[in-house]
């Protein structure tokens, strides 16, 4: 994670500015050109921005100001009128000539009206005065007094709010229960909650595998007498079906059985949309395809099949990037990588990758270097599954220990379902380690087992849900003899407040054991012991700076650590939040945790929320030091921090 997400940031940002500092440099204060506007997340630098290059290109502008008076109107319903009001929202922005503010103030009455009606107010009445006359008294081509703003007044006069009155259901839904569509009577009759009800009747009905399913009546009388507003609404079925036949088209390099069948399309099961939007995430996380649509027939064949058409358009097969990321305590780290997304036609992938890390804080010669090549095969036993084949090495020179390392991996994967996914493989690690027992070879096979649950609405910025994981790995250390297990579990929640989930409480909580080996630690390689510390665990310590020590102070590494992380992303924006968090964790020598030796960092970090994942920063304190360790931490990166 930390690659991947320093290489989205270096690329969108840190090779932007590199350019634009060359462009100055080359071109210089003296013979730089005019300036055009220049925005970095949504903020402009220089020059002019859109909207005034906008006015500029306005034929005849007439300026304007304008007020909505609505005396009797709550908060609520003010906002509500302020964001539908095109006169209001667009007021800085000057209108084409005395016709051009018009025909904005005609609008504006019928979005107002429906504004009005969305807060289930029926017996509003909506007047807009210019220039102190009203919009219905002007000529078809009038003229304003220039000079000035053209004084725009909006008055509104909400009436009472209404409610659901008698509901009817008709149709294929007669007999239903008006709750079932938020349809109570006596409830607040918004007009965005009937207009919901209609279309909620019909996806009910596909739901159960009506594909034709369509609305055949939807009305809604206002009763001014009572002040109620009851509704009918009809709707009809149609046949029920399966999915039928399943054709591709767009496909240059892939191949289309591949994809009709990774689709789980192709099954004769019930027609159901949820399952249609399923097989869309499924092709678009292959990462091959530019765009993707499923079209549904509009007949069913023989059988009572649906026949569905995907429709595809590959991307770039190829790919490439650089990154960086950064740490007060651990320096700078940069990162490189190349991609092919689809080597012989079924997604099949293939990355090569190299980083190097801990810059700037040590000799070259002490730098810490990785390399990698990963191939994954989608659907390599059936659709629900994924075979990942991989080769590692690395030089890690952290302050706990020195390792050099290669490890050959194998693994597939299997989807369970929706949420659930179990992996198993085989590894074998090689590992030259120079640690607080001296220096010492290791050869390590294991069988890596892994189940984790990801109910996260959303992978890279959660609002709500929960991921939980469980990975044993048993192991057999050859060059010792030496048997040993090692068990993970964690598992993160997320609960947004509010009707927006603005602010965010997330919480995660990680344990880890390794049974086993000897009763000294050197026998399990220190690649497979526990150091916590860092942007990932305990913000504020150095990275692997958390461990128990010897009577040297040498950090040892543990059988057991808990890990707790608790963080309120508090929406000050929305794009920016501000995220107050305190990380704590207990790394013990033995295989059941003894909390003798808990360290915590606390700190504050801001998002600037992106459209591929938030941007962070963090600074965190350790509130218990070691003796001349690590007193302060600065991160920054890509995503969450879990």
């Amino acid at each position: 994670m930390r690659q991947s997400t320093a290489s989205r940031l270096l690329r969108t940002t840190g090779l932007g500015l590199a350019a634009l500092a060359l462009a100055l440099a080359l071109g210089g204060p003296l013979s730089a050109p005019p300036a055009h506007a220049f925005k970095l997340f949504g903020i402009n630098f220089f020059g002019k921005s859109d909207e005034d290059e906008d006015a500029a290109r306005i034929t005849d502008p007439v300026a304007y100001s304008v007020t909505i008076d609505a005396p009797s109107a709550d908060d609520a319903l003010t906002e509500a009128l302020q964001n539908a009001s095109q006169l209001y929202q667009e007021r800085e922005r000057p209108a084409s000539g005395d016709l051009g503010l018009l025909i904005r103030a005609r609008d504006d009455r019928e979005r107002l009206l429906a504004a009005l009606y969305e807060q289930a107010r029926y017996g509003g009445v909506v007047d807009v005065l210019i220039d102190g006359r009203s919009i219905d008294s002007l000529p078809p081509s009038p003229e304003f007094r220039r000079g000035q703003a053209v004084p725009v007044v909006v008055r509104v006069k909400p009436g009472p709010v209404f409610a659901i009155g008698q509901v009817r259901l008709t149709g294929d839904i007669a007999g239903g229960d008006p709750s079932a569509y938020d349809l109570k009577t006596g409830r607040r009759a918004d007009s965005t909650v009937i207009l919901k009800a209609g279309r909620q009747a019909v996806d009910d009905l596909k739901q159960e595998s009506y594909p034709f399913a369509k609305l055949t009546d939807r009305q809604a009388v206002a009763d001014h007498g009572n002040d109620t507003v009851d509704v009918t609404l009809g709707a009809q079925s149609g046949p029920k079906a399966t999915f039928g036949d399943v054709a591709v088209t767009g496909t240059k390099t892939m191949n289309p059985a591949f994809v009709a069948s990774y689709s789980r399309l192709d099954t004769r099961k019930p027609y159901s949309p949820e399952e249609l939007r399923k097989a869309q995430e499924r092709l678009r996380a292959l990462g091959v395809f530019s765009s993707i649509s499923i079209k549904e027939g509009t007949a069913l064949d023989q059988l009572g099949g649906l026949p569905l058409t995907i429709e595809v358009s590959e991307g770039k097969q190829r790919y490439f990037g650089v990154g960086a990321n950064f740490s007060s305590a651990d320096g700078f780290g940069a990162q490189g990588y190349w991609g092919h997304r689809n080597l012989f036609g079924q997604a099949e992938s293939l990355r090569i990758e190299g980083e190097v890390s801990r810059l700037g804080l040590k000799d070259v010669t002490d730098f810490d270097y990785s390399a990698g090549i990963i191939f994954t095969k989608p659907g390599a036993f059936g659709p629900p599954t994924a075979l990942t084949v991989s080769l590692k090495a690395a030089l890690m020179d952290p302050d706990s220990y020195e390792a050099k390392t290669i490890t050959g991996l194998v693994m597939a994967s299997y989807e369970l379902n929706d949420t659930d996914t179990v992996s198993a493989g085989g590894e074998l690690a090689w590992a030259d380690v120079d640690d607080a027992f001296g220096k010492r070879d290791y050869l390590t096979a294991s069988v890596p087992i892994e189940f984790v649950r990801d109910a996260r609405d959303d992978k890279l910025n959660p609002k709500n849900g929960y991921r939980a994981s469980l990975a044993i790995k048993p192991s057999y250390e050859i060059y010792g003899q030496t048997p040993f297990v090692s068990t993970e579990g964690s598992i993160t929640g997320y609960y947004g407040l509010g009707a927006t989930g603005n602010t965010v409480l997330a919480g995660r909580l990680a344990a880890g054991i390794v049974g086993g080996g000897d009763d000294t630690l050197d026998d399990i390689p220190a690649t497979r012991r526990f150091f916590l510390g860092g942007g990932g665990t305990v913000r504020g310590f150095a990275y692997q700076e958390i461990s128990p020590r010897n009577a040297k102070d040498d950090p040892l590494g543990g059988r057991s650590y808990v890990n707790v992380n608790l963080e309120a992303r508090i929406g000050v924006t929305e794009t920016i939040s501000i995220v107050p968090f305190i990380d704590a964790a207990a790394v013990s020598a033995q295989a059941v945790p003894d909390f003798k030796d808990i360290r915590t960092g606390a700190g504050i970090g801001v998002r600037y929320n992106t459209g591929f994942g938030p941007i962070r920063v963090d600074v965190a304190l350790p509130l218990n030091p070691y003796p001349g360790g690590t007193r302060y931490g600065i991160y920054a990166g890509i995503g969450q921090t879990f």
